[in-house]
């Protein structure tokens, strides 16, 4: 088993960022060769999510839908101006678990993990469990 806090720098606004290299080396690192990784983020307006990351449009597509889902300039009652990243960041999730088998994560063909910035730039840290079934 092994637990790693690993931090990201987002430099945008909103962004979606592939994480998936940095999971798959704290699989590696912990020796799991049959379980399950979870990546959590202790955040209010960040979010975690696993997606297609062959066409860079379906990243901008789901920013888009959430931006129609939760605009920036709603009528929100959270005064600190980022209520919108908040209501992103539950719609998408703060969590994510993917199995591991043969020492691998098992992901689709074009799937990905992201870390989902809603609230950016900001420095934001990411907890990765790789544990046997």
């Amino acid at each position: 088993m092994a637990f790693k806090t690993v931090t990201v720098k987002t430099d945008k606004a909103q962004q979606f960022i592939d994480i998936t290299q940095q999971v798959r080396l704290v699989v590696r690192e912990s020796g799991v060769k049959s379980g399950v990784c979870r990546v959590f983020i202790p955040h209010t307006t960040a979010a975690v999510t696993i997606n297609e990351n062959a066409d860079p449009d379906v990243r901008k597509d789901i920013l888009n839908t959430l931006d129609q889902t939760a605009p920036a300039d709603g009528a929100y009652l959270h005064s600190e101006g980022n209520a919108h990243a908040h209501v992103k960041a539950s719609l998408v999730g703060s969590s994510v678990t993917v199995f591991v088998e043969a020492g691998q994560l098992v992901l689709g063909t074009w799937q990905s993990i992201f870390l989902c910035e809603f609230d950016g730039p900001r420095t934001r840290n990411l907890m990765i469990r790789a544990s046997s079934s």
